[in-house]
C-alpha cells in the first residue's frame, strides 16, 4: 500500500517534522561530540546520544506519521527502539572493554590498573 504524504494532516506533520529534526539534530551532536572529544574513552559516549535521543524521536515521527496516514495503530516501530535501546550499552561497553584491555596490554600510564593492591587504611575501615 502506497501512503501520500499530502494527506497527512497539518497538526500531525509538525509534530512529525518537529521529531525528525529532533532526532537529526540529537544525532549531530553526537556526531560531533565524536569528533571533537580527544580520547577514545569520550568518544565512546557521544554517540549514544544519537542512538537513544535520536532514534527515539525519529521513531516516534514514524509511528505518528503511519497511525495517522493508515487509521489505525501502527507500534511495530517500537521493536527497533527496544533493540537499539538494547544494543547500544552493550556495543559501549564491549568496546571500552577491548580498548582498555589493549591499553592495559600496552602498558599506557593513564589507564587504571586492573587491580589496586590493598592498603592497611583499606582494611581498617
Amino acid at each position: 500500500m502506497m501512503f501520500n504524504a499530502n494527506d497527512l494532516p497539518l497538526w500531525a506533520a509538525i509534530v512529525v517534522a518537529g521529531l525528525v529534526l529532533l532526532g537529526a539534530l540529537l544525532t549531530l551532536i553526537g556526531a560531533i561530540g565524536f569528533l571533537r572529544l580527544p580520547t577514545f574513552y569520550q568518544r565512546i559516549h557521544a554517540p549514544t546520544l544519537g542512538t537513544s535521543g535520536g532514534t527515539g524521536a525519529i521513531v516516534l515521527a514514524s509511528m505518528i506519521f503511519f497511525t495517522v496516514i493508515s487509521g489505525r495503530l501502527v507500534i511495530h516501530e517500537i521493536l527497533v527502539a527496544i533493540f537499539i535501546t538494547i544494543t547500544t550499552p552493550i556495543t559501549l561497553m564491549l568496546l571500552a572493554r577491548a580498548a582498555l584491555h589493549r591499553d592495559r596490554t600496552e602498558g599506557e600510564p593513564e589507564v587504571p590498573r586492573k587491580h589496586a593492591p590493598a592498603t592497611e587504611d583499606d582494611s581498617k575501615s
